[in-house]
């Protein structure tokens, strides 16, 4: 590997890593401050996705109108999940979430004349055919590249989507401090005694549903300039669960800790790529990237049983209900 490639993958870990920080971003608010469990973050980052590249490629409108819309449509999901769902309860609502993320991917997955069905959006006018969102971003990409003076698309991609990240982190961690935040992480810990209080506990909790999935809809805005094409199977509940591995690293409650967490997730992820000792050398590229998940995942189990809170943590926010 030379070292131009080199800085051109680092440069794709950090954009990815920027990425599942909004997306997480959106996981923190639910979570951390809302004590939602939702297992299904991953169905609004699709619906974002999908929503602009209908818009732009099949309706001919322009990107930058369209992607405001795919985020707005992500909102919107969420709010027609949270309004039935969140009437449920702990488990139950998981399991809601869940199921809503798989309904997503299987209606994009048989809807060929909608979403370009498994082939993704290669197929939504014909294989070959170049994704207009993707050319209309990369104008967009070359012309700062100008004023910056970077070469790299890779480089201004990352640029940009860790402006916005780190904008958003900043934002969000601005308004936990308010008194809605407070009044979300009160609901987390005894919502009875908010609900006694004469807060209206249900409208707080759908708020954080739809902020988060907005957040998670700009991320599939992200995902799919990225990488141009995409397709149902680019958003698996293991996304989701990636999510919650972000924010089990980085730290519950703590907005600041999700930017980090993200870095940290995307360096061990790409790092057990080089894996190509034994014993690892001896399983093939298939099983050696279910071995990477695997070693992640022991990583985690044994941040948690030495610092359960997560890197930046406080051990107050693990005292929930």
């Amino acid at each position: 590997m030379t070292v131009l490639s080199s800085g051109e993958f680092w440069a794709f870990v950090g954009v990815m890593a920027g990425i599942y920080t909004l997306f997480t971003l959106g996981l923190q608010i639910q979570f951390g401050l809302a004590g939602l469990l939702n297992f299904g973050q991953v169905a609004f980052m699709a619906v974002g996705a999908y929503t602009m590249a209908i818009l732009v490629v099949k309706q001919g409108w322009s990107m930058w109108l369209a992607a405001p819309l795919g985020v707005a449509a992500a909102a919107l999901a969420g709010l027609l999940v949270g309004l039935p769902a969140l009437r449920l309860r702990g488990d139950y609502f998981a399991i809601v979430t869940i199921a809503f993320s798989e309904i997503v991917r299987w209606v994009a997955t048989n809807e060929d004349g909608l979403t370009g069905g498994s082939q993704g959006t290669i197929n939504l006018r014909g294989e070959g055919v170049a994704a207009q969102y993707n050319s209309q971003w990369e104008r967009f990409q070359g012309w700062l590249g100008e004023q910056l003076g970077i070469r790299s698309k890779d480089v201004v991609m990352l640029l940009v989507v860790w402006s916005v990240a780190l904008l958003l982190t900043w934002l969000a961690g601005r308004l936990a401090r308010t008194p809605w935040g407070r009044v979300l992480r009160g609901i987390r810990e005894d919502e009875d005694a908010v609900s006694s209080l004469g807060k209206p506990v249900f409208r707080y909790r759908l708020q954080a549903l739809v902020l988060g999935a907005a957040l998670a809809g700009l991320a599939g805005l992200f995902y799919a300039w990225q990488f141009s094409f995409f397709s149902p199977d680019d958003f698996q509940p293991l996304i989701t669960f990636f999510g919650w591995m972000i924010l089990i690293l980085g730290g519950v409650g703590r907005m600041w800790a999700v930017p980090v967490g993200a870095l940290l997730f995307g360096f061990l992820f790409a790092a057990t790529r080089f894996f190509d000792f034994p014993p690892f050398s001896y399983l093939d590229s298939a099983d050696r990237a279910y071995v990477r998940l695997l070693v992640i995942g022991l990583l985690i189990i044994g941040l948690v049983l030495v610092r359960p809170q997560g890197l930046l943590g406080r051990r107050q926010e693990m005292v929930l209900e």
